[in-house]
């Protein structure tokens, strides 16, 4: 009988920083270690081959799924961006939070970019403070009073 690849010994496998499933690779060596050493007085059932390729054809198109949707994913982030980049030297009002997080105040400033940040779209001001399109309550053209 054929001895088993040292290299698929557990052992002599690369540790790597993700998620521990098993990846197209990984599974073919698998399957291909399976066909190489199977018993040829008991040979894989064809019901079990054709299982195993199905598996397969799954894995694949979830992992080609879950690129493309990564990709849509910056995709649309990008596109979020440039969506809101019209309101730059814009006047907005937003509303302001008190340091429970409850609403308290109107404030308003100028828009001199849009950024992604970590809890979304946000703009920022002319003083430098961000806030998140979600807090925006108007938008208007630049008065000449407004610094």
């Amino acid at each position: 009988m054929t001895k088993i690849d040292s290299s698929f010994y557990l052992s002599n496998q690369v540790k790597t920083a993700g998620s521990g499933n098993l990846g197209k690779e990984e599974f073919l060596k698998i399957l291909m270690a399976q066909l190489k050493n199977q018993d040829p007085l008991n040979p894989m059932q064809d019901k079990e081959f054709i299982a195993q390729m199905a598996t397969f054809s799954q894995l694949e198109q979830l992992m080609n799924i879950s690129q493309s949707m990564n990709h849509l994913n910056e995709f649309q982030t990008y596109q979020s961006v440039a969506e809101y980049s019209h309101l730059i030297e814009k006047e907005v009002t937003y509303q302001m939070y008190d340091s429970e997080g409850n609403p308290a105040d109107l404030g308003k400033g100028i828009v001199q970019r849009v950024a992604m940040g970590s809890e979304g779209i946000q703009l920022v001001l002319s003083n430098g403070e961000k806030i998140s399109v979600r807090d925006v309550t108007e938008v208007s053209l630049k008065t000449e009073e407004t610094p």
